[in-house]
């Protein structure tokens, strides 16, 4: 792949895996589908929850593509308890990516997990992808190609986003750093 589209699921009811998009969030969803319909996209990957799978459906019948589902795309589970300072539990695993709340998953282990999609994604034949995940993992997930990207853009991410990430074709190396790393660049595509 030459790009792939990261996309967070429209506006939902609820957090639990089986919320379904609000009325706003299925019409989000119609407009991503028409934002998205022309950029060549031909492989969409969605976590399994329903939110996610509905905001793909639009987008795939558009483009007449079947939409996968990869368990790896789930949100990270931040704690298995509730916490009523959750913000600030979040926050904390942006400073440490190791720290665990308990019965939750560290940032680390959730950005290696949706990484892991993304890797499989890149070696696929399709020029452009969709993946469709989860606010929390998807800023880990860009987090990993923009360091600087944390706890405040997770803030403002919103429901639905979009953003582009692709591979530099011109650069030194064919794509490659001196180092001989990919070289990427992303930019957000969802208008406020």
């Amino acid at each position: 792949m030459e790009s792939i589209y990261l996309i967070r699921h429209a506006k939902a009811e609820g957090q639990e895996p089986y919320a379904s998009l609000t009325d706003e969030g299925y019409r989000q969803a119609e407009k991503l589908a028409e934002l998205l319909s022309s950029h060549g996209i031909s492989y969409i990957v969605s976590s399994p929850w329903k939110r996610a799978v509905q905001t793909a459906v639009p987008l795939g019948a558009a483009i007449q593509q079947h939409i996968h589902t990869d368990e790896r795309l789930q949100e990270r589970v931040l704690s298995t308890v509730d916490l009523p300072d959750w913000m600030e539990v979040l926050k904390r695993t942006y400073d440490d990516i190791d720290w665990v709340a308990e019965g939750g998953e560290s940032s680390r282990v959730a950005a290696r997990r949706g990484l892991a999609v993304l890797e499989e994604c890149w070696n696929r034949p399709e020029p452009h992808g969709a993946v469709v995940t989860h606010g929390n993992l998807l800023s880990l997930i860009i987090r990993q190609y923009v360091p600087s990207f944390g706890y405040p853009e997770w803030a403002k991410l919103s429901n639905p986003d979009v953003y582009v990430l692709r591979r530099e074709q011109e650069h030194t190396n064919a794509g490659k750093s001196k180092e001989g790393k990919p070289v990427f660049n992303i930019l957000r595509l969802w208008p406020d």
